[in-house]
C-alpha cells in the first residue's frame, strides 16, 4: 500500500485541483502521507490545507506563462527561473531518496501538463496524471475534427492527439500506473493508444457539487429570459495581475453596451472578484463610467446593480444567467453549470486571442467569442432572443466538464492503482 505521496502541480488552478483530490485522499481509510511542490507561484492551496512543500517555491513574473510571449519567458530567466527548476528536481530526488531509503511505498501525482508530468517521470517512481491542460475538444468534437484556417493549425492534429508524441510516451511509460483526462472524449482518444485513462470528471466542478445538479435542471427548462424582469450576469475579469485589471476595463466597456440595449429590464452585474485583486483599482473604472457609489461594494447606473465580491465566487456563478468573461478556469466552472457566457480577448499574458480562440473551441457553443466589448451586447441579445439554445448550452456544459464528484473518484482510483 502507498505511504507518501508527493504532488506536483504547475499553477493557481491546477493547484487547487490538486488540493480537492489531495483532501479526498486525506479521507481514505488508509490515506499516505501527503507532501507537495508547487513549480508555478507559492502554493498557498497546499498550506491552507496544511500540506508541507517540500522544496523552493518562487513566483514569476509571466505567472506560469512565459511559453505565450518571448519576453515573458526573458523575465523569468532573469528573476532566476533555471535555477528555480533545478532546485525543484533536486528537491523531488531528495524526497525520493529519503522516503525509499526507509522502506517507504512512495509514488508521485502529476497535476498540470507536460512540466509535472515530464518531473514525475524524472523521480524515477511510480505516478500518476491529472491532464488539465489539454482536451480533445481543442481539435474536435463527438462528430470529428473541427476546421482550421490554416495548414499549421492543421498539424496540431498531426500526432492523432491533442497530446504531442513526447507526452503520449510519458504517459504510456510502465511507470505510469493511471492518467486521469479532464473529459470523456479525451479518455476515449488516449484509450486507444493503449495509455491507463479513466474517465472519472473533472475536479474542478467540485466545488459546485450540491447545487448544480438543480441548476442544470432549471437551465433546460429555463422559459424565455427575456419574460423575466431581472437579468442576472456574472462578470469574471480573471485572476492574473495586472492582466485582470485591464480586462475589468474592457468588461465595463461591455456593460455600458449591456445597459443601453436593454433598459427596460432589471440588471444585476455581479463582479466575482478573485482575493489576488485590488479593489480600489477597480473603482476608478466604475465612476468614470457613470455608475455612483451606494457602498463600498455596490454601485447603480440607469436599470442597473453593480456589486463586487471577493468572497462569492460561488454564489455569483450560481447567480448569474450568464457571463462576460474573460478568465481561464472560472469561464470553464461556469459553463460547466450549464450556462452560456461571452468572452472578449485581451492582452494577456494569459487572455490573449489566441488563448480565447483556443478556449471557444475546448466549450464549444456554450462560449460566444466576440471581437471586443462593442460587439457583447449584440451577441447577449441575440442569445436572449433565441430560447432554444439554452438546453443544448446546459447538456453542452455537462458533458465537457463531466459529472461532480471526480475528486473523490480520482482518489479512490490513485489507491488501487498506485499500490
Amino acid at each position: 500500500m502507498i505511504t507518501n505521496l508527493l504532488c506536483l502541480s504547475n499553477g493557481h488552478g491546477e493547484d487547487a485541483i490538486a488540493v480537492r483530490i489531495l483532501q479526498a485522499l486525506q479521507q481514505q481509510e488508509h490515506p499516505p502521507k501527503l507532501a507537495a511542490l508547487p513549480l508555478v507561484g507559492e502554493g498557498q492551496a497546499y498550506t491552507q490545507l496544511q500540506i508541507p512543500i517540500i522544496g523552493s517555491v518562487q513566483s514569476m513574473p509571466s505567472g506560469g506563462f512565459f511559453f505565450m510571449k518571448g519576453r515573458e519567458l526573458i523575465g523569468d530567466l532573469r528573476s532566476g527561473l533555471v535555477q528555480l527548476i533545478w532546485s525543484q528536481l533536486k528537491a523531488i530526488r531528495n524526497w525520493v531518496r529519503f522516503h525509499a531509503q526507509s522502506g517507504n511505498q512512495v509514488a508521485i501525482l502529476a497535476v498540470g501538463d507536460i512540466v509535472p508530468l515530464s518531473f514525475a517521470w524524472w523521480s524515477g517512481i511510480n505516478y500518476a496524471f491529472v491532464g488539465t491542460a489539454r482536451s480533445e475538444y481543442y481539435l474536435r468534437d463527438e462528430t470529428g475534427l473541427l476546421p482550421r484556417q490554416s495548414w499549421f493549425q492543421q498539424l496540431e492534429a498531426y500526432s492523432g492527439s491533442v497530446y504531442q508524441p513526447w507526452e503520449l510516451w510519458l504517459m504510456k511509460h510502465p511507470r505510469c500506473l493511471a492518467v486521469f483526462p479532464r473529459d470523456r472524449l479525451t479518455a476515449e482518444i488516449l484509450q486507444t493508444r493503449s495509455i491507463r485513462a479513466f474517465d472519472l470528471g473533472n475536479p474542478m466542478m467540485d466545488g459546485f457539487l450540491e447545487e448544480r445538479g438543480s441548476i442544470l435542471h432549471s437551465t433546460l427548462n429555463a422559459p424565455h429570459l427575456l419574460e423575466h424582469s431581472t437579468l442576472h450576469i456574472t462578470l469574471l475579469p480573471g485572476s492574473r495581475v495586472p492582466e485582470a485589471y485591464a480586462n475589468w476595463q474592457q468588461i465595463m466597456s461591455a456593460v455600458d453596451g449591456v445597459i443601453a440595449v436593454l433598459p427596460s429590464k432589471s440588471l444585476v452585474f455581479l463582479g466575482a472578484i478573485a482575493p489576488t485583486l485590488n479593489l480600489d483599482r477597480l473603482r476608478p473604472a466604475l465612476v468614470a463610467s457613470g455608475w455612483k457609489p451606494i457602498t463600498d461594494l455596490s454601485f447603480i447606473k440607469a436599470n442597473a446593480t453593480l456589486v463586487l465580491s471577493q468572497n462569492a465566487y460561488a454564489d455569483y456563478c450560481l447567480r448569474g444567467n450568464l457571463a462576460i468573461a474573460m478568465a481561464g478556469t472560472a469561464t470553464e466552472q461556469f459553463v460547466g453549470l450549464g450556462k452560456p457566457a461571452i468572452a472578449i480577448p485581451g492582452k494577456g499574458p494569459q487572455f490573449t486571442p489566441a488563448f480565447a480562440e483556443a478556449q471557444s473551441r475546448l466549450l464549444g457553443p456554450s462560449l460566444i467569442l466576440v471581437d471586443n466589448p462593442t460587439e457583447v451586447a449584440g451577441a447577449m441579445g441575440q442569445l436572449l432572443s433565441q430560447p432554444e439554445r439554452w438546453p443544448l448550452i446546459a447538456q453542452n456544459g455537462q458533458r465537457r466538464l463531466g459529472e461532480p464528484g471526480a475528486a473523490r473518484r480520482i482518489a479512490d482510483c490513485l489507491m488501487a492503482k498506485l499500490s
